[in-house]
């Protein structure tokens, strides 16, 4: 009896069990079943789609076309109204009537005419950005100095031989986006990838090398984009080191705060990234030891080396939409590249590099600027003065900007500033040197911040009669060190004391 009744639970056991697997393989059947189904629902949703933009034009082609159209008109009535001009003024003896000039002829492709105006006066200026550069590539010989550098050129044979140097941080990531689409990528594709762009483009136009370079130039549209040099080299600051943010180039921030920050300062100081004023330092101190420089502060001379390549155009980016349309059109591309929708504004933040702020480099390079004092100013140009001079930047503008207060770079300013250096740290006792604190008393004594043209010009009078070198030096030292040790502060280019809580 007792093993009847277990055999019983046993088996019974054993059936729900099975019962349980069998639900469950069911279940899953149906699932799959489900997804098959939903597959090949998406599948045959493609291809009709497909098969829709293949039968009938999209909106975008529908629009350029109209566009076309539209243009054909106004240039036919335009010419009409020429002919009918000239026709009146002709005189009665005449024989026949005397034709109006047609206008020159452009050479854009004719079925995207647009005005000939613009056209012309773009022509002209994109020939004296060359012959400026020209002019300048031969009063430094810089074709001897500086061999074509192939590496950063993009060449795409199959649309009429363009070629593209990627300056970056000068509006590089919208022509990146122009070459991937001009790779056969989808533009749906490119909206949603995760991958670089540089990286897609690579893929499909990998680097060329020098001889295959020089062989296309004669017959490419070659062309690059430049920008002023110090406001590159600003949003190369923002983008990759301020904040140390940027996970890539997070070593190097670290690094460079090491090397040129006053530790006595305190605090976090390896977390908050390098300030402004000593990437530069680090960009004098790399070129002094000759090292080649990351390709975002690289200069455009040495990097895409337009003296040794005759670049067909020079674009700007204070210029960039009309010179990137010229571009277009001379390259035959417009149904192709223009019009193309714009990527989502997180995407384009992303892929371009843009600050996290949203504010652009030029908005705010005078506060940057603000930090560097005119001698470090004039080490930074010895770098980058070529650019400038390159491509028509005004350079002095910054000058401006900077401080004037500068440490003299002699055995006599470095003498001056090691001593008052220490009378400014040790100013709270009775018998040290009183420059540091006199200076303190002065600016303190002002209700509001002053310039350090004012302070030179109260210690004058006082002094009734004007300081000399040294006297300046001496000053300029205990500003700087006043400023490194908190006893200063700067709002602008003025100098106030901090209000002690």
């Amino acid at each position: 009896m007792i093993i009847r009744l277990r055999y019983g639970r046993r088996l019974q056991t054993y059936l729900k069990i099975g019962a349980c697997v069998l639900v469950g393989v069911c279940y899953f059947a149906f699932l799959y079943r489900e997804s098959l189904n939903a597959y090949e629902h998406r599948e045959r949703a493609t291809a009709a789609e497909l098969e829709a933009d293949a039968a009938e034009p999209s909106k975008q082609q529908l629009k350029l076309k109209r566009q076309q159209m539209q243009r054909q008109r106004l240039l036919a009535q335009l010419q009409a109204a020429q002919a009918g001009t000239t026709g009146t003024n002709a005189t009665g003896s005449s024989a026949t009537a005397v034709a109006a000039p047609l206008p020159p002829a452009s050479t854009l492709n004719p079925v995207y005419e647009y005005s000939e105006e613009l056209h012309s006066s773009t022509e002209r200026e994109l020939q004296r950005r060359r012959e400026h550069l020209a002019a300048v590539c031969e009063r430094y010989k810089l074709q001897e100095k500086y061999p074509p550098n192939p590496w950063e050129f993009f060449v795409s044979p199959g649309h009429n031989n363009l070629v593209w140097c990627n300056v970056f941080k000068a509006a590089s990531s919208t022509w990146m986006y122009y070459f991937n689409v001009l790779a056969g990528y989808d533009v749906k594709y490119l909206q949603r990838t995760e991958t670089q762009p540089l990286e897609l483009a690579r893929k499909r136009f990998p680097r060329p090398e020098l001889a295959e370079l020089m062989e296309l130039l004669p017959s490419a549209l070659s062309f690059l984009f430049v920008r002023d040099p110090f406001e590159r080299i600003l949003s190369a600051y923002r983008n990759k080191l301020e904040g140390n943010r940027n996970t890539f180039y997070k070593a190097l921030g670290t690094k460079i705060v090491h090397r040129f920050r006053n530790h006595s300062q305190g605090g976090p100081w390896p977390r908050c990234g390098p300030t402004f004023e000593e990437f530069v330092r680090f960009l004098i101190a790399e070129h002094g030891a000759g090292k080649r420089f990351d390709e975002h502060w690289a200069p455009i001379y040495s990097f895409c080396t337009p003296c040794s390549v005759n670049f067909t155009i020079i674009g700007k980016t204070e210029t960039f939409q009309r010179d990137s349309e010229f571009i277009i059109r001379q390259a035959g591309l417009e149904t192709l590249l223009l019009g193309l929708g714009k990527l989502p504004q997180r995407k384009q933040r992303r892929i371009g590099n843009q600050a996290r702020s949203g504010i652009k480099s030029e908005a705010v390079v005078e506060r940057y600027f603000a930090d560097i004092d005119r001698s470090t100013l004039d080490q930074l140009l010895k770098i980058y003065r070529i650019d400038f001079e390159l491509f028509d930047y005004d350079y002095r503008k910054y000058y401006d900007m900077a401080h004037p207060w500068s440490l003299e770079q002699s055995t006599a300013g470095t003498a001056a500033a090691a001593a008052t250096a220490d009378s400014v740290r040790t100013s709270a006792g009775p018998r040290t040197n009183q420059n540091g604190l006199w200076i303190l008393q002065l600016i303190q004594n002002q209700k509001q911040p002053i310039t350090y043209e004012r302070i030179i010009a109260l210690i004058e009078e006082v002094k009734k009669e004007p300081l000399d070198t040294q006297e300046k030096i001496i000053i300029n030292a205990t500003l700087r060190a006043g400023l490194r040790l908190g006893f200063f502060q700067r709002v602008g280019k003025k100098f106030s004391v901090p209000i002690l809580h």
